[in-house]
């Protein structure tokens, strides 16, 4: 099949290689555009992009597939390119109805969840912080709505409790990849189903944002517990010591009840605080300017007195 392939994290990159180790020939590559990364402000390629350099597909990078010259431009060189079908995985835009309806087999989107449940930007990241013990995929054909195409093909995939959102990043990877080419292969043969979706038991993953990632202490230690693992290792859920931030990868909750202020250091094996309800040991940690590691490597070198509060 004639595919153009739209995304541009590394989630996407799994079914883009997926596609192109079964045969599929893939005309061209949309992504978002090359962004500056860290202090040095030097531009970074998306992941799709360096794959699909790799293998000496074409690149796009359209600032946007909906307006002005900008979006015409972008129609046109889809047009050009006639492909039967468009494969969506994470692009970061929505596409307008003149490229949803331009392929003979319509837009193909891999979502990270199990719809309608998570539709949205962060699916991967909410679903844990919601504490679920599953999700999965659901390839789906893409309409004008945000996730709310006929969906195809489903897969769930379990969450263990002390999952965090990169390992289950690469867990769907996986099954996406393989998702992708199954579904794909059974609309070449007139055989996917499609099953409209419903709006019960529908849910929204709103974009992370950075005060998504602040602790609140006043949260009971369940809740935090979730929250932590389900913003690592990016973007990282964060509080503060001595006025300077603190990133937690890992938190480990604690059988004690302390009675201590919500965000106080309590005695305990590590570095233990209090929450609303129960404790943590914040067990992997980064602080400011220096690199991840355990808790007691930290207090290693730096005393914390119980009594410290943190926020």
């Amino acid at each position: 099949m004639n595919i153009v392939f739209m995304g541009t994290p590394e989630i996407a990159v799994s079914c883009l290689e997926a596609l192109v180790n079964a045969g599929h020939n893939i005309k061209a590559v949309f992504t978002q555009p090359d962004k500056p990364k860290n202090r040095g402000h030097k531009l970074q390629m998306p992941p799709v992009k360096e794959y699909a350099e790799e293998k000496g597909i074409e690149v796009y990078q359209p600032l946007s597939l909906r307006k002005g010259e900008e979006g015409e431009k972008a129609f046109e060189t889809l047009k050009s390119l006639a492909p039967d079908c468009i494969v969506v995985v994470a692009y970061g835009q929505i596409l307008p109805k003149n490229i949803l309806d331009l392929p003979e087999y319509g837009c193909v989107n891999v979502h990270a969840s199990l719809l309608p449940k998570y539709r949205g930007a962060a699916p991967i990241q909410r679903v844990i912080m919601d504490g679920e013990t599953e999700t999965g995929i659901t390839t789906m054909y893409m309409a004008e709505g945000l996730d709310t195409g006929d969906m195809i093909l489903k897969e769930t995939v379990e969450i263990p409790p002390k999952m965090t959102a990169g390992e289950l990043h690469d867990r769907l990877a996986e099954t996406g990849a393989r998702l992708i080419v199954e579904t794909l292969s059974q609309i070449e043969k007139g055989i996917a189903p499609r099953t409209p979706q419903t709006d019960i038991n529908t849910c929204y993953a709103e974009r992370i944002l950075k005060e998504d990632c602040l602790i609140d202490f006043t949260k009971s230690a369940d809740a935090l517990y979730n929250m932590i693992r389900g913003l690592s290792p990016s973007p990282c859920a964060f509080t503060f010591i001595a006025g300077k931030r603190l990133k937690v990868y890992f938190a480990e909750k604690l059988d004690t009840k302390s009675g201590a202020k919500p965000g106080t250091v309590i005695e305990g094996e590590g570095l233990c605080v209090a929450c609303g309800e129960g404790a943590l040991r914040l067990a992997e940690i980064q602080p400011e300017g220096g690199k991840r590691m355990r808790d007691t490597d930290l207090l290693r070198g730096r005393r914390v007195e119980a009594g410290t509060v943190l926020g």
